[in-house]
């Protein structure tokens, strides 16, 4: 590294990294995560960025960053995987720019959760479905699971967890399973454990449940969070950024 970090460095860039989708509603609802962001924090520079399907892809938001001040991204993400462990660190890996984990498992995706099924109209005899995207990576189901813990303890019932891909049980599995549980009368009901419409939800829509809520977002706790992860990250990405090594790297 060349020059010294400046005490004086600018406030980190926040930069929100998402997937990306092809659903109109799916990136409405996306945005809508970093206008609450920029609402509640008018002092921050809040930037897009994207892993897949869209543009601008996140290394090339972070570089463009890194020409003024540091930076932090934060992955729109409700789990680990290979969009943070590969694509969200090769573009933090340089001087200036950090990242913080994902958006779960977090005690305010809870609520949300429970607030959407409240929502969905859900009874006492029904069962419940957590219905998450779902991932190769071993942590992300794990973190899944903490957040089925804590919505079966907030609901007072049993969450059983079912997954779009990478993971077992698949949704419409865990819809089964949960429907040979249902007391007469009783229905089941798939909590949407997804950010934004999209692929997952359409799949969900198809896993054969009476009930399926809205996705997550929008929420303003999910700005929330994403403030918390920033700025737990905000003061390691300033301490290594310099004017200096943007120069020698651009």
């Amino acid at each position: 590294m060349t020059g010294t970090p400046r005490p004086d460095a600018p406030a980190p860039v926040l930069v929100g990294c998402s997937h990306g989708t092809d659903s109109r509603a799916g990136r409405a609802a996306i945005a809508s995560i970093l206008v609450d962001v920029a609402h509640a924090r008018p002092d921050l520079d809040v930037r897009e960025a994207f892993v897949d399907v869209q543009q601008p892809e996140v290394g090339d938001v972070v570089t463009d960053a890194l020409t003024a001040a540091p930076a932090v991204v934060v992955p729109l993400l409700l789990s680990v995987g290979f969009h943070t462990k590969v694509d969200v660190a090769a573009a933090v890996d340089r001087p200036g720019a950090a990242a913080s984990g994902p958006l779960g498992p977090d005690p305010r995706l809870v609520e949300i959760l429970a607030d959407r099924l409240a929502a969905a109209g859900i009874a006492a005899d029904d069962a419940v479905v957590l219905a998450a995207a779902g991932s190769s990576d071993p942590a992300a189901a794990d973190a899944v699971r903490v957040v089925a813990d804590g919505l079966a303890a907030r609901l007072g019932r049993d969450v059983v967890v079912g997954f779009g891909a990478g993971a077992h049980p698949r949704v419409p599995a865990a819809v089964e399973q949960a429907r040979a549980g249902v007391v007469p009368g009783g229905r089941v009901v798939v909590a949407s454990y997804l950010l934004a419409p999209g692929f997952f939800l359409d799949r969900v829509l198809e896993a054969g449940a009476d009930v399926v809520t809205d996705a997550l977002a929008p929420d303003p706790r999910l700005a929330q969070i994403v403030l918390d992860r920033y700025d737990a990250h905000a003061a390691r990405a300033a301490a290594t950024w310099t004017r200096d090594e943007v120069a020698a790297t651009t």
